[in-house]
């Protein structure tokens, strides 16, 4: 079993997004080089094919053409294997990457893995992150701890897009 980097301090807007490479749901790889030139919306999720992991990736799917519309990529980042990731693009025809972050390197460096507490359990996980990047890689707005579901819309609501 890999073990898993210590997790960063938070990130704020204004700080430079850390840089990854990760294999995709499309076969390949996407790093963070790939978004510059356009704003995006980086999502961290905790495990696909699940139901509040499903509910967000289909509401990001269903907001895409607006988002698109105001200059916005999605991509959504979980601890998930690369097969898996695959199979859950596909099942839910998402229309947006989806990256592996198996040994959570990359959810580490944006201070989206750490403690966790779930009935009393305390536990190391991914905290479900949202971070909107500008085209030069900046982070422009950093959400911890969000909720799977209505995240969308009030993450629309935060940007301006109604």
């Amino acid at each position: 079993m890999m073990s898993t980097p210590p997790a960063t301090a938070r990130l704020a807007p204004g700080d430079a997004a850390p840089d990854f490479t990760l294999p995709d749901s499309n076969g390949g790889t996407t790093s963070l080089s790939d978004l510059r030139g356009r704003k995006a919306i980086l999502y961290f999720y905790p495990q696909a094919d699940t139901p509040a992991c499903t509910q967000q990736a289909c509401d990001f799917r269903d907001s895409l053409a607006p988002l698109a519309a105001a200059g916005y990529s999605v991509v959504g980042i979980s601890p998930d294997p690369a097969s898996a990731i695959v199979d859950f693009a596909e099942a839910q025809h998402l229309g947006f990457p989806l990256l592996a972050d198996e040994g959570h390197e990359i959810a580490g460096r944006y201070g989206a893995w750490g403690e966790k507490k779930n009935y009393g359990r305390t536990y190391e996980g991914l905290i479900r992150s949202t971070f909107v990047l500008d085209a030069e890689g900046r982070i422009e707005l950093a959400q911890y701890n969000v909720r799977a579901k209505g995240h969308v819309a009030k993450l629309r609501r935060d940007l301006g897009l109604g």
